[in-house]
Formats: C-alpha cells, structure tokens, sequence
C-alpha cells in the first residue's frame, strides 16, 4: 500500500451561492441560457433557484478521485456501470432540477441514475434529498471533509445508512481513506491493491 499523504480540506467556505425565490420555470430556463458559459451551476426547488458560481479546486479535486476509485472498483469486481456525470436531471412536472456533482447508473442503463454523489465544501442551499427523491434517485451519497454519508431512498424518503444498497461489497470506510488520500493516481493504485 502507497503511503500518500492525506489533502487537507479547508473549511472555509470557498464557494458563493445565492438563493432566489418565485423564480418561474421559464426564468429558470432562461438564466440557464444565460449563463451557460459562465460555469455557474443552477438548482431548482418549487420556484427557489441557488445560483453557484464556478467550483473550486477544494470540489473538483475530491470529485474526480472519488469518481475514479468507484469506477476503478466497479470494473474491478465486473460491475456494470453506466456514468452520467453532472448532466442535469429533472422536470418542469417535478418543480426540480439538480446537477448531481457525478451520477452513475448501476446495473442497466437508465434514463435517470441510480446513484448521485455530492461534494459538499459548503452548506445551506436547497433541500437535495428533496430534489432527488422526486427525480427517483435510488442512492445519494455526501461527501463532506473526506467523509461519505450514503441516503437510500425507501418509501418514506431517504434514510441514512452505512453501506450502499446498490453496491453491498463496497467498503466505504477505504473509500474514504482513499478520496482522501492527496495523490490521486497513488489513491487509485492503493486503493486497487486492497481489493
């Protein structure tokens, strides 16, 4: 196992978010236009909109090393898997609208992902369980500070839980350790050597 050392992960708030309310799901639409090539990311939730500005390397970083050690153990353990990443999921019908930060279909290819994952390097903002539950998100994991909380959707909302439903096997405790790990090719080759 590569000794890495492990990134520190500020807790300072280094994104920007602004919510709006009564904003239409034609606002919506246009400001989306709009500001399309300002990297800006949009959230709708019954006619609230956050507004947040361009991700910062404390997001984009994690994202991507937690990206490739899932998918490194989903081929690994022949696991088909379809990723969506951050294209955006919802409808007008819903009054909900997210860009899950990585989203993956698990098993078969759907129109919907069955599991979301969240960077989170600040807090407040829309309800996401919300937005996900009426999309039909089977799974949302958190990660916050190098820690994964993992929400599984039953028949009264999500429900915090301590494995991933759709991925039983799945060590979340070495996924941790891993995506917190500041290399990310060491973390990925680590990570393989446990499994």
């Amino acid at each position: 196992m590569v000794n890495s050392p492990v990134r520190e992960v500020p807790a300072s708030q280094v994104q920007s978010n602004t919510v709006l309310s009564n904003v239409s799901w034609s606002v919506l639409e246009a400001l989306d236009d709009n500001l399309a090539e300002t990297g800006a990311r949009l959230v709708y939730l019954d006619g609230c909109l956050e507004i947040m500005v361009p991700l910062s390397e404390e997001h984009e970083e994690p994202k991507k090393l937690l990206a490739q050690l899932l998918e490194a153990y989903m081929r690994l353990k022949g696991i088909r898997f379809y990723a969506k990443g951050s294209a955006t999921i919802g409808l007008k019908q819903l009054g909900a609208r997210k860009e899950p930060d990585e989203s993956y279909c698990v098993g078969e290819r759907s129109k919907v992902p069955n599991l979301a994952i969240e960077i989170t390097v600040t807090s407040g903002g829309l309800d996401v369980l919300e937005i996900y539950r009426r999309i039909g998100v089977r799974e949302v994991w958190f990660w916050e500070d190098g820690v994964i909380a993992v929400y599984a959707l039953g028949e009264q909302g999500y429900e915090q839980v301590y494995k991933s439903q759709l991925l039983p096997e799945l060590d979340i405790r070495s996924l941790e350790f891993h995506s917190r790990m500041a290399d990310q090719f060491d973390a990925v080759n680590s990570f393989i050597e446990t499994l």
